[in-house]
């Protein structure tokens, strides 16, 4: 029984994921493991907890950045700018601002919580999240297969340079697939058109009344 218990809180399932991820990540988790395994439990979660919140103040610590405005900022700057945008009726558009790391995830959580309140396609901006870490993309994950099976579309916009390549790296396109994930949110507006296409080749129209 104990075996079965230890065996089913392991969640091996989550290994092929995490090996995905960036090398900081797999680094952390591979010297809890082998402390687990070699030494104490205490001694494994204490180190883990360390080497974890270190990699969170780096990560933090990379998202401020000093640079020039110039004209080619601005005018890259115009495709993720909602202001002059028109937003279909069934589109829900949320962002997240700021680090989206361990302790913050469950805010998406909480304002997904009722998916009857979103539209069938959800864009979410990721424009302004300046970090992102395995916990992270485990919401985001989480997210996309509730949406899936709700019946509704999940579409990320304008994800930064280290999101970006930690979105990639990973297992995440597979819940979301790689052509919903877009540069900016014009993009992803050109993508619910798109979408409303699709579904109308697919329904068939209603025969008159006669």
């Amino acid at each position: 029984m104990l075996f079965v218990v230890a065996y089913n809180m392991g969640e091996w399932r989550e290994i092929g994921a995490i090996l995905h991820l960036s090398k900081a990540d797999i680094a952390v988790w591979t010297t809890t493991f082998a402390l687990t395994v070699f030494s104490d439990l205490t001694v494994a979660v204490g180190v883990g907890m360390t080497l974890a919140a270190l990699l969170y103040i780096h990560r933090v610590a990379q998202t401020t950045t000093v640079a020039l405005v110039t004209r080619e900022y601005l005018a890259d700057g115009l495709a993720h700018v909602l202001q002059d945008k028109e937003i279909p009726a069934n589109v829900t558009i949320l962002r997240i601002h700021g680090p989206f790391l361990f302790g913050t995830t469950e805010k998406l959580a909480a304002v997904t919580k009722d998916l009857n309140q979103l539209a069938d396609v959800v864009i979410l901006r990721l424009r302004n999240m300046t970090a992102l870490d395995a916990t992270g993309i485990h919401a985001l994950e989480q997210l996309a297969d509730r949406l899936h099976k709700a019946g509704k579309t999940l579409l990320l916009c304008g994800a930064r340079d280290q999101p970006s390549r930690l979105i990639a790296n990973s297992t995440f396109l597979k819940h979301v697939g790689a052509e919903n994930v877009l540069p900016h949110v014009q993009a992803a507006l050109v993508r619910v058109k798109k979408i409303q296409e699709n579904i109308a080749d697919v329904v068939p129209p209603r025969e008159t009344l006669r």
